[in-house]
């Protein structure tokens, strides 16, 4: 059977030395492929840079090989990567290939790690529903977390983590763990911390709670106060006015009047 002629560009080695053996393993994996039935082999990409999505990741891959499924894992709250995928090749000894060459490659400031996932391991659920287009989720977990819940929806989510400490204290009881924390239960039933008007509150303290007893208590003992401030004598000083030019002419003006009309006279 003769060999295909395949450009040198399509398959590039990371070590320029050993480009010539790689061009014929991948050339008698082809071969193989030919002439029996070939497994698919998958591997697992770790380290993948952010700006990389499933197009991008399948068109750098296929230099290798044929992609038959691509699976990177995303976050279901925000919809970003969480910087790992999976990719199944055709061919298992590709895949093994292609785990030996890229790991530890450097690849947009980061080291990118490729393992040989072996079939046994392959959960039968690994690529579900990496044909379908992903779509950002149109509620954020944010909005979802502050939004104002009814009395109804309050009571279910606090019975809801309550049932979850439920269960986390039995399964630590179960082990044989003896650790008690206070957890939500205790959160609820804390009281609110009272003041009186005597007490001192600093910057760093809790806000005091303001109750309407509170606040009559807080006006007596101003009026109190005050009325104390009221028996006290007072002591007023009189400082002499001070006189300004133009009060000095007026002066002037007056005198020379008086002293004309006694000269008329």
């Amino acid at each position: 059977m003769a060999e295909e002629s395949v450009p040198s560009g399509s398959l590039l080695s990371l070590d320029p030395e050993l480009q010539k053996d790689f061009q014929q393993k991948v050339h008698e994996i082809r071969r193989k492929s030919q002439v029996g039935a070939v497994s698919p082999g998958v591997i697992y990409i770790g380290h993948i840079p952010r700006a990389l999505y499933e197009p991008q990741l399948r068109e750098y891959f296929s230099q290798f090989g044929t992609v038959t499924r691509l699976r990177l894992s995303r976050s279901k709250k925000t919809g970003n990567s969480k910087g790992y995928a999976y990719v199944e090749f055709e061919c298992d000894e590709v895949a093994k290939i292609v785990a030996d060459t890229m790991n530890n490659y450097l690849f947009c400031e980061r080291l990118l790690k490729c393992e040989f996932v072996p079939p046994e391991k392959v959960h039968p659920r690994l690529f579900i529903g990496c044909t379908a287009k992903f779509r950002k989720p149109t509620k954020p977990a944010v909005s979802r977390y502050n939004k104002r819940r009814s009395e109804a929806e309050q009571k279910k989510m606090t019975q809801r983590m309550l049932s979850k400490e439920n269960k986390v204290r039995k399964r630590l009881a179960e082990k044989g763990i003896d650790y008690d924390f206070p957890g939500f239960a205790a959160r609820r039933e804390r009281k609110e911390p009272t003041c009186d008007a005597d007490t001192s509150v600093s910057s760093q303290d809790p806000t005091p709670v303001c109750t309407p007893t509170v606040l009559e208590r807080r006006k007596s003992v101003r009026l109190e106060q005050n009325d104390e401030d009221d028996d006290e004598e007072e002591v007023v000083l009189k400082l002499p006015l001070k006189v300004t030019p133009t009060a000095k002419r007026q002066k002037i003006s007056k005198s020379e009047k008086k002293t004309k009309i006694k000269k008329q006279k």
